[in-house]
């Protein structure tokens, strides 16, 4: 095997893709990037969407400051929020980062000026790409032939026991070019973990991630979440993530890292009020290699960072850099 610097991007959004590129960024073979989701509509990014007519800062933001060269000191300061300023009170409960991030997409005009900025300020190694820059909602179609538009609505739907059936974006965006062309560069390709239908699902459903998808010639690698989120995930597995993946971009998943570890008793309990429970392999099509490992150890649903990014390792030195012919079977990360 000959050791050689892989550049590598991570897809999707919420709290699981900052977890997971802050786990492989101390490897000093990986060169990471994030493409993250641009269609948050909850929370203080949605509030400065609506309010600004910005692109939501949010997951942009926190991906940076996975990637900063101080990560700690970085997520005090630019995580805190605003208090209530006599003057202000529209700036309250909004974070320092996020009125950063849109002040300077206002300032500059251009969004990817914007982040490139702020990857430049917080001293990032790798790269933070929006999917799009053109603004759209995530909308879902359920079994029982409702529909529902952004993504609270879609997560609220499956707490109250709505299975999704169809996923889109509306109005249909386009990938920017120049992360068309980071894409294709891209030795392999990290989808999740996160929120299933609203930040792993959307960035793969804009206009052209297919086709930059194509020409990636490394794997593919699903990290599976640990939970189901809410009644209407009830029985959803990996293998059921795998394949709506698969459909999204057209080309199949080639790896499924999935969890085999669990917490405590309590832990369980509280999550199964919440109708959220454990997510099992299920079925996989031929052809998917999984690999398992105990990735969860706490009592909070958070993949364990070290342990994450070792097994990302294994697969992308065997896959990329081992000399001898892959074998496609289970293996089991400690």
């Amino acid at each position: 095997m000959e050791l050689r610097e892989l550049s590598i991007g991570c897809v999707g959004g919420g709290t699981g893709l900052p977890s997971l590129i802050g786990g492989l960024k101390s490897n000093p073979w990986l060169t990471v990037n994030a493409v993250v989701t641009m269609f948050d509509s909850g929370g203080s990014s949605g509030q400065l969407r609506d309010e600004l007519g910005v692109l939501p800062p949010g997951d942009v933001l926190k991906c940076a400051l996975a990637l900063a060269r101080n990560e700690g000191e970085a997520r005090r300061v630019l995580l805190s929020r605003l208090p209530m300023l006599e003057y202000h009170a529209r700036l309250a409960g909004h974070t320092g980062g996020n009125l950063l991030l849109s002040m300077m997409e206002q300032y500059s005009g251009d969004f990817l000026a914007a982040v490139d900025g702020l990857r430049a300020l917080l001293g990032c190694r790798g790269r933070v790409w929006p999917v799009s820059i053109e603004q759209a909602s995530i909308c879902a179609e359920y079994g029982d032939g409702t529909e529902t538009r952004g993504e609270v609505e879609v997560d609220a739907g499956q707490t109250r026991g709505r299975q999704v059936k169809r996923v889109w974006l509306e109005p249909e965006v386009s990938i920017h070019p120049a992360v068309a062309d980071a894409i294709r560069g891209f030795d392999a390709v990290i989808i999740g973990p996160g929120s299933f239908f609203t930040s792993l699902m959307p960035p793969l459903l804009v206009r052209g991630v297919r086709e930059a998808l194509a020409d990636v010639r490394g794997p593919i690698i699903l990290i599976a979440n640990l939970l189901t989120e809410g009644r209407g995930m009830h029985g959803f597995t990996a293998g059921d993530a795998v394949r709506w993946v698969s459909r999204a971009i057209d080309r199949p998943v080639d790896v499924v890292i999935a969890n085999t570890g669990r917490p405590s008793a309590e832990a369980l309990a509280r999550y199964a009020s919440e109708h959220k429970e454990p997510l099992e392999l299920g079925s996989l099509d031929a052809g998917v290699e999984a690999v398992l490992g105990r990735f969860w150890s706490s009592a909070i649903a958070r993949h364990d960072r070290r342990r994450l990014a070792y097994a990302v390792w294994t697969v992308l030195s065997q896959r990329l850099l081992a000399a001898t012919p892959h074998a496609q079977a289970v293996q089991a990360v400690p």
